[in-house]
């Protein structure tokens, strides 16, 4: 069987979230079934949320609290963005601190908020809903190696004030679905975190 990376959309600044009830997931899968089976589907799920304005350091414990890792964030009851533990945890907020986007009165680690280090809706790749529901989980492994991203957002609707974000797919959760060695990491990630450090290291 052949595998291909599914198409990629352009999301606007912001997208109203689907929420419904909590439900259940993560159980073994190969990579000939379906795609759909591995998303955090928010008709059925409840997705964990965090405001612009919450402090990073409150964030991350707020995924501790909720056994995640990641957190949609909201902005008047609307998605505008992502943020991870990685990005809490890894090089973001020193970048965010020595760079000319930091008009904190002090810009020090206390001022840095979800808003400062969160990857932004538009800049997150964007699948639609219907090509997840008639694609395998090769195809979405496809997408991850095209995209070099941790994350892939599921949306339905059209683009603008109808779209809204329907789930959410992790590619550090489909290599534990898939039963990936936990203490390693596919090749595609170790470049993506390679090409962030490198970016670092210029930025100084």
């Amino acid at each position: 069987m052949v595998f291909k990376h599914l198409p990629i959309s352009k999301a606007p600044s912001r997208a109203s979230l689907l929420t419904r009830i909590a439900g259940e997931s993560g159980v073994r899968v190969n990579m000939a079934d379906p795609a759909i089976s591995v998303m955090v589907d928010f008709a059925r799920e409840c997705p964990l949320t965090v405001s612009l304005e919450r402090h990073i350091d409150d964030a991350l414990q707020d995924m501790i609290k909720g056994g995640v890792r990641t957190l949609l964030v909201l902005d008047e009851g609307h998605v505008v963005g992502l943020i991870t533990a990685y990005d809490i945890q890894g090089e973001r907020p020193l970048q965010f601190l020595q760079s000319s986007d930091c008009v904190h009165e002090s810009c020090l680690h206390k001022d840095i908020t979800v808003a400062d280090i969160m990857t932004p809706l538009e800049q997150l790749p964007v699948l639609d809903l219907r090509d997840v529901s008639v694609a395998r989980v090769g195809d979405l492994l496809e997408t991850f190696k095209a995209t070099a991203q941790t994350h892939l957002v599921v949306v339905e609707g059209t683009c603008g004030s109808s779209m809204q974000v329907r789930g959410l797919i992790s590619c550090a959760r489909l290599e534990r679905q898939l039963g990936a060695d936990p203490g390693s990491a596919p090749r595609h990630r170790i470049e993506r975190e390679m090409t962030l450090l490198n970016a670092a290291m210029m930025s100084r």
